[in-house]
């Protein structure tokens, strides 16, 4: 073979890798492309539900203060509704399904 055909498969060998690179270069952008718009989705959607849950925060005293109302109001309430079922001529007593409920504290 000539050196003149040697220069030249070699700057051909050198041409193409050069072009395999670009065409796998250009495939690797593309997907970071896609990424970057789920990404983008994804900030979206995490600062619509950190604002949702700025909402929340407030209210979760509200709903702590009233659960604490209804747990001191129930035992009284179950009393009362016991003897008035014994006063009515009930037995008074649980039914096997029934739950005795009592407040613990945290």
């Amino acid at each position: 073979m000539s050196e003149t055909l040697l220069i030249f498969l070699s700057v051909a060998e050198i041409v193409a890798l050069v072009i395999v690179l670009a065409i796998g270069l250009m495939i690797v952008a593309g997907q970071l492309r896609s990424i970057v718009v789920t990404l983008q989705e994804v900030a979206f959607g995490a600062r619509a539900v950190e604002r949702q849950l700025l909402a929340v925060q407030p209210n979760v005293s509200n709903v702590n203060w009233a659960l604490e109302e209804i747990a001191k109001t129930v035992p009284a309430a179950t009393e009362k509704a016991g003897r008035l079922a014994r006063d009515q001529g009930g037995t008074g007593r649980r039914s096997p399904g029934a739950v005795r409920m009592e407040r613990t504290r945290p």
